[in-house]
Formats: C-alpha cells, structure tokens, sequence
C-alpha cells in the first residue's frame, strides 16, 4: 500500500514559483494498478517521481509499505564508461542479488533489450533508444511490489512496443503499475483505477474508464468555452475580417474599372477629354477615397479624425484577438492590411485637420495684417 498524506510540490521558475501539487492526500492498495490521468503540465510525472522517492516534496510526505520500482526505463543511472552488460551487473548487486540472480538478470535484460553485441560496448555509444531498451529490461528483471511507468511502453517500434505490453502485463496478477501514458488503450488494458489531475489536485476513480470519461468531460467544456470565446471575443475580428475581405474586393474592381477606362481613352485618343480635377482641400496630399471624402470645416475634421482613431482601434484589438486565437493566416492577413489601412487613414485625417487650422491661421494673420495696413494709413 501507498499513502500520500498532504503533498505538496511547486516549481521555482522566473516568475517566481508554480504550485504543480496541492494538498494530495490518496491511499493505493496493493495490487491495484492505477492510471495518472491529466492534460500535459497537470504533474502527472511529477507525481510519479514523488511516490518513486525520485523526488522530495515541498510539504507532505508518501508513505510506501510496498516495494516499489525506479521509473521503467529511466536512463539517468547508467554510467556512460560502463558496458551495458556491466551495468546491468552492478545494479543487480545493489539490489542485493546473489550470483545466480545476477546471472539471471543479466541474460533477461540481454534478451529483452535485443541490441546484439552493443551489449558488451561503453554505454556511451548508445542511442537513446539503446539506453531505453537496456533500462527498461533492467527495471522490469527485478521483482516489486509496484512498478512505476512513465509513458514507458511507449519506446521502440511497434514489435518491442508490443514486447513491453506483454511484458507488462505478466507483472499484473503479482504486482501492480503505477503509469502514465497519452495511450488510453493501454491505460484500459493494464490498469484498474484511475487518478485524474487537474489544477493541482488529484482525484480517486475507482473504474479507470470513470477517470478517463471524467477527464473528457472536463476536456470538452474546455473546449467548448475557448469556442464560445472564439465565438464572441473575436466577434469585431471577424467584422474586421469581412469589411476588410469587401474593401480589398473594391480595391480590386476600382483597379480593374480605371484599366478599363484608361485602355478606352487611349484607343479614342484626344477625344476622350478628362474632366476638370475637384479643387483639393489644403494639405490634403494624398487624395481622399471616393466613398469617405474629407471634411471641409474644422469641427467635422475633428469628428472624422477622433472616428478613424476609434476605428483604428478596433482594428488592432481584433488584430490581438485573431493572433491570440490562432485564426486561420488568411483572416489573419486581411486584418493586417484592414490595420495598416486604417491607420494611413488616421494619418491622413489627422495631416488633413493640420492643414484646415493652419489655413484657418493664415487667413486670421491676413485679417490682421489688413487691419494694421488699414490702422497705418
């Protein structure tokens, strides 16, 4: 049996530190196997060096009355000068093994690890799939009352993941597991309970399938509220997105409508008179679109200039919302541009209000002047 009485874990990080276990208290008795569920960063892992002895907990303490196993198919204990062979040996006899089960295990793990003559080469020359191979056999040569998994079954090619299974599943009967795995197949197929974490705590199922529906419940209303969000939040990204996709389609036609008519006065030659341009406003540079034209009075040049503002914006919180909820790069681009030409419009109304006080200005210091020409004479 295991008891784990009020743990605690946190992590010191940057930021300061993150609480990855709060106040776990469960009791596992023997010869159940369980299954640690929980999204990726729970503490799953974390949980499982802690009750391994891998680990020291912040406050809390794991109590173990079973003999319990390494992590199966942890690499870190293996000297990198030692052959495979020779490590092997040297952990049997810290495990207190006589001669004859030193043998034993050697040729067990020699068998399972199915790496030929590399068996009897520096460690160091291993692949990391080598290493798995050697350390997984070597937690699984020795006799515990609990082996601890984490996502163990999941090195190798499929035949050695298979061998691993069956391997696995000779051990439950006589001993039970303590695993993680993203496989639930394999979680179902080995284990009878289930403990789900999530944010921080740890709860007991005693059906393993419980846990895992459990776990999907609480997936899926994730889920469903990040779309909601999606639904509601980006709701002016969208509008952005749309006005945007519209005003490049009547960029496109307006570019395609003055080809069209440039082509037809070049085919009827000077025949074809343009017509006197509109008398530009003062400081307008840039010529104002024929759907927006610009104010002439400085109130309503105001009013426009505080409207592009306002709807510049709105353009960059829904630029945010899309970045942030990961839109597809299409809707993405069309808000860029719908930014980027909002904010040359800003720009123009706010030079085109300069210009409108400045001629106010100038026609004022005209007024003055004329009235001290008048005053002198």
């Amino acid at each position: 049996m295991i008891e784990i009485r009020n743990l605690y874990k946190r992590y010191h990080n940057h930021h300061g530190s993150d609480w990855v276990l709060k106040d776990i208290n469960l009791t596992i008795p023997r010869g159940v196997s369980v299954g640690l569920i929980g999204a990726n960063g729970a503490g799953k892992s974390t949980l499982l060096r802690l009750i391994a002895g891998m680990d020291t907990p912040e406050r809390g303490e794991v109590v173990r009355s079973s003999r319990v196993s390494w992590p199966v198919g942890v690499t870190g204990g293996m000297q990198n000068n030692m052959t495979g062979r020779q490590n092997v040996k040297f952990v049997a006899r810290v495990q207190g093994s006589k001669s004859q089960e030193v043998q034993r295990v050697i040729e067990f793990v020699e068998d399972f690890a199915e790496i030929g003559e590399a068996f009897d080469e520096p460690v160091k020359t291993y692949s990391s799939g080598m290493r798995s191979r050697v350390s997984f056999g070597l937690s699984l040569a020795f006799d515990f009352d609990v082996y601890i998994s984490d996502e163990a079954t999941a090195v190798g090619d499929r035949a050695f993941k298979e061998k691993a299974k069956t391997l696995f599943r000779s051990k439950v009967g006589k001993s039970s597991l303590i695993m993680v795995s993203h496989s639930e197949g394999i979680l179902k197929d080995l284990c009878q309970a289930g403990v789900y974490i999530k944010e921080g705590e740890a709860f007991w199922f005693d059906d393993i399938n419980a846990a895992i529906k459990t776990y999907h419940r609480d997936s899926d209303a994730k889920k469903a509220a990040r779309a909601s969000k999606l639904a509601k939040a980006p709701a002016t990204a969208n509008r952005v997105a749309n006005e945007s996709i519209a005003n490049n389609s009547n960029a496109d036609s307006k570019v395609a409508n003055d080809k069209a008519s440039a082509s037809t006065s070049a085919a009827g030659g000077q025949a074809a008179k343009k017509t006197a341009p509109t008398k530009a406003v003062p400081g307008n540079t840039a010529t104002a679109e024929a759907d927006e034209p610009l104010p002439s009075d400085i109130p309503s040049a105001k009013r426009h200039l505080q409207q592009c503002r306002q709807k510049l914006k709105k353009a960059k919180e829904a630029q945010a919302t899309a970045e942030e909820q990961q839109f597809l790069p299409y809707i993405q681009q069309f808000i860029k541009k719908d930014v980027a030409n909002r904010n040359r419009k800003t720009v123009k109304a706010r030079k085109h209000l300069e210009a409108l006080e400045q001629a106010q200005q100038n026609v004022s210091d005209e007024v003055n002047n004329s009235h001290i020409e008048e005053g002198n004479r």
